[in-house]
C-alpha cells in the first residue's frame, strides 16, 4: 500500500477506537431503554459539555501502538515493552480498567507470572486493531504478536481469539480498496476462531446483519455485555448492517446499551481502518481532550509507526506520565458523578 494509504487507515483506526470509546463512555453499563430516556440519539459526547473523554480501551491501544513502534521485529521484546507501559499506565490510575486487567496489573506489580487470567473479557479484543493494521499484510507476525499481546491479560482462549479476530478484521479492512467489501473483511477473518461457542456466536450476528434483522433483536440475540463472547459479534453485526456510515454505526451500537465504550472502540477501530481517517467525522474528533491518548497524540503514534513500515527512523512519541495522573485525579468526581446520576429516576 502506498505510504499516505498506509497512514491514513493508521490513524482512522487509533482516531475511530478513540471517537467508540467517547461516545460510548457516559452510556457504559445503561440499558438501551435508559439510554433513549436520559441522552436521546447519541451523536455527540455526555460526559462533561461538548468535551469527548476516552478511557482505557483507546489509552492501552495507544500503549500497543507504542510498544510496536519500539519493537516491530521483535515479539518477546515487544511483549516486555507493552507489560511495562502497562504496568506504568495502572499506577497512574486510569477511570473504567476492566477486572481482568486490574487483576493482570496486580500480578504484574507483585512478580506473578504469567501475568494475565482465565478470563473471557473484551479487554484483550479492544486493543486489537491497531496490531491488525499494522501488520496487515503480514499474517503470521499478526498472528504471533496478536496471541502474544493478548495473553498478557486474558488467557481464556475466547477472548485470545476474540482480540485475533479484531486484529484480522482490521487488517482486511486496511487492505481494502474503495472503502468496500465489509462481508469479505469479516468471511476472511472468521477462519482465525476456533473456539465453537465464539465462532457460532459471530455466525449468528452475521446472519442477524445478511437478513437485515433490527437492531433490538440483535442486541438480544448476540448481547452486549462485556463477555468477549457477546461484545465481538455484536460489534460485528452493527459493522456489517451499518459500515457504510461510520457515524451512524457508533450511534446505533451505543443505543443498545451494555459495554457501550468498548464495543464503540472496536466498531470505531473497524471503521477506521476500512474508511481512514478521512472517513470519520473530524468535527467530533477535534473535539476529544487532547494531551496523554488525545488525536495528536495519537496522530503522533501513526505516523510513526507509518514511517517505521517503510523502513525509515522514527522517535517514538510517548505522553507525560505526571500529565495523565493529574487529568485521572481531577477526573474522577465527573466519572464517579455520573456513575451516581444514573440513579436519579429522571
Amino acid at each position: 500500500m502506498p505510504t499516505g494509504v498506509t497512514s491514513d487507515r493508521l490513524a482512522g483506526t487509533l482516531l475511530g477506537t478513540a471517537l467508540g470509546d467517547a461516545l460510548g463512555l457516559p452510556c457504559e453499563g445503561m440499558s438501551a431503554r435508559s439510554i433513549a430516556r436520559r441522552f436521546g440519539r447519541v451523536d455527540r459526547f455526555r460526559l462533561l459539555g461538548k468535551t469527548g473523554f476516552v478511557s482505557d480501551d483507546t489509552e492501552q491501544s495507544a500503549l500497543v501502538a507504542q510498544s510496536l513502534a519500539r519493537h516491530p521485529d521483535d515479539l518477546d521484546a515487544f511483549v516486555r515493552a507493552f507489560r511495562r507501559a502497562l504496568f506504568g499506565w495502572f499506577c497512574r490510575l486510569p477511570w473504567g480498567i476492566g477486572l481482568a486487567t486490574l487483576r493482570s496489573c496486580v500480578r504484574m506489580g507483585l512478580g506473578v507470572s504469567p501475568s494475565g487470567v482465565v478470563s473471557a473479557g473484551n479487554g484483550a479484543a479492544m486493543r486489537a486493531a491497531i496490531l491488525g493494521v499494522f501488520f496487515h499484510d503480514l499474517p503470521e507476525q499478526r498472528h504471533e504478536f496478536g496471541r502474544a499481546l493478548a495473553q498478557v491479560t486474558h488467557r481464556d482462549e475466547r477472548a485470545i481469539e476474540g482480540a485475533l479476530f479484531v486484529a484480522e478484521v482490521a487488517a482486511s479492512c486496511a487492505r481494502s480498496k474503495n472503502n468496500v467489501g465489509r462481508e469479505t473483511c469479516i468471511d476472511e477473518a472468521r477462519r482465525v476462531v476456533t473456539n465453537r461457542q465464539l465462532r457460532e456466536a459471530i455466525d449468528r450476528s452475521v446472519d442477524l446483519a445478511c437478513r437485515g434483522a433490527d437492531l433490538r433483536e440483535a442486541a438480544q440475540v448476540c448481547g452486549t455485555s462485556g463477555f468477549v463472547v457477546h461484545t465481538v459479534p455484536f460489534a460485528t453485526y452493527c459493522f456489517l448492517r451499518y459500515g457504510d456510515d461510520p457515524m451512524r454505526a457508533l450511534t446505533e451500537a451505543i443505543s443498545a446499551g451494555g459495554d457501550t465504550d468498548s464495543i464503540g472502540a472496536i466498531l470505531g477501530g473497524w471503521l477506521g481502518a476500512l474508511h481512514g481517517e478521512g472517513g470519520l467525522p473530524g468535527d467530533l474528533i477535534r473535539r476529544i481532550r487532547d494531551g496523554p491518548f488525545g488525536p495528536s497524540h495519537l496522530r503522533a503514534l501513526t505516523a510513526c509507526l507509518a514511517q517505521i513500515r517503510e523502513d525509515e527512523p522514527c522517535r517514538v512519541p510517548s505522553y507525560s506520565p505526571s500529565m495523565a495522573l493529574a487529568r485521572n485525579l481531577v477526573m474522577y468526581p465527573v466519572i464517579l458523578g455520573h456513575g451516581f446520576r444514573r440513579f436519579v429516576p429522571f
